[in-house]
């Protein structure tokens, strides 16, 4: 089974940095979880090439994460467009940053 994909591990990986640099954990708390989707994806699907596995397991797990994946890979469209991120170069908008300074200098 193939997964298909919105985002590259890139792309994601791209979205949680920018999410540590600016603390807006929310799209890189979800760029996490489709990353754990991708690795348990993969892991089903060597499992099934495993003469000894449970096949009807590894697929139903298999078929799962794949319907996960496309709900959360949505959600992150949705909240990255809701944010106004750029969708081509995955930089946080200046607004973000903004509030983000803001907080900061309220706590100095």
């Amino acid at each position: 089974m193939i997964l298909q994909k919105q985002f590259t591990d890139e792309e994601l990986s791209q979205i949680i940095e920018e999410g540590a640099i600016y603390m807006c954990a929310c799209p890189a708390q979800v760029a996490v979880q489709l990353r754990s989707l991708r690795q348990l994806h993969r892991y089903q699907n060597a499992c099934e090439v495993d003469p000894g596995s449970d096949h009807q397991v590894h697929k139903a797990i298999a078929e799962a994460t794949m319907r996960a994946h496309v709900l959360m890979e949505t959600c992150m469209v949705d909240i990255l467009a809701l944010e106004g991120w750029d969708r081509t170069t995955l930089k946080m908008p200046e607004g973000l940053r903004r509030r983000r300074d803001e907080l900061i200098a309220r706590d100095d």
